[in-house]
């Protein structure tokens, strides 16, 4: 009794004065905001998926290269996701998906890492080439769409909490986590992240990690003391997520490429996911150590 009272004044330290639960209630709460689900689903044509596609490997393989967190990555991949959902981009420009990557990866970085090179250092052994003041340009379109508003809420605010939620024993729990990676790189390349909220993905992602024979019924079962989460929309992104990692697996089984879009560098880290985030700096230089000679090309989306 008197360990679990120290938990609990430990976890609302943590939360600044309010349980864990409640925590996480509030950053549900927040979610709409944001624009998760907020009007359906937004199907993207074939050549803007394949453009998504390419732009989502590139990302990891310069991930990895740079030594970067793997949620980094994903909120890359949110700002992506985010910005394709609000603005028009023409997907056979590949070098205007090259810029728009290497601005959401850039600004993600800012937010994500305590260390973030220089704009030249995102474009080692490219095609393309762009000033820093081009991609800066860039940086500041997908800020505006975004509305200035890069704290977005991702799964990683939740994991833990559904972690410790849905596992009864530290070796389950380990278990879970170390499956969680490959999972979410599943999810990322799999579907448009704006389409389902952050909280439903986290818990989605957790049960699938733990057991891939859930019913509906254990699902709600699982769920039932979150009522802010509605088990409906967990069991139809734990079905879909099974699918996509399914079909990865077959993939892989009949085509083995070197490039593989998983980021060994860093495992996931879920305290570091529940804290504040860094400020925005913009501490590169003006001309993002260009060498090769600006590509003169701007975006015009």
């Amino acid at each position: 009794m008197e360990n679990q009272v120290k938990d609990e004044e430990s976890q609302q330290h943590q939360f600044g004065g309010v349980s864990e639960d409640e925590h996480v209630g509030l950053l549900i709460q927040k979610e709409v905001s944001f624009g998760f689900k907020k009007d359906g689903i937004l199907m993207f044509d074939e050549s803007l998926k394949r453009a998504r596609f390419n732009a989502i490997n590139w990302i990891f393989k310069t991930t990895e290269a740079l030594d970067f967190h793997f949620q980094t990555a994903y909120l890359s991949v949110t700002y992506l996701d985010q910005f394709l959902t609000k603005r028009n981009i023409d997907a056979e420009k590949d070098w205007a998906i090259r810029l728009l990557s290497i601005a959401c990866l850039s600004l993600a970085a800012k937010m994500e890492e305590c260390n973030v090179p220089e704009l030249s250092r995102f474009q080692l052994e490219d095609c393309y080439f762009f000033q820093g003041k081009v991609v800066q340009k860039m940086e500041l379109l997908v800020l505006t769409t975004l509305d200035w508003n890069m704290g977005i809420i991702t799964p990683f605010s939740f994991l833990s909490y559904f972690i410790k939620r849905f596992t009864d024993d530290s070796a389950s729990n380990l278990i879970v986590s170390n499956s969680m990676q490959p999972i979410f790189t599943v999810i990322m390349e799999g579907f448009n992240l704006m389409d389902h909220k952050p909280s439903v993905i986290a818990a989605a992602a957790t049960l699938v990690a733990l057991d891939q024979t859930l019913t509906i019924e254990d699902v709600r079962l699982k769920m039932n003391s979150i009522l802010q989460i509605e088990p409906n929309d967990v069991f139809d992104c734990y079905n879909l997520i099974q699918r996509l990692y399914e079909e990865k697996i077959k993939r892989d089984e009949h085509l083995y490429t070197p490039n593989s879009s998983v980021i060994r560098s860093r495992t996931i880290d879920y305290a570091v996911s529940m804290s504040k985030r860094r400020r925005l700096s913009f501490n590169d230089d003006e001309d993002g150590g260009d060498k090769k000679g600006p590509h003169q090309e701007d975006p015009k989306t």
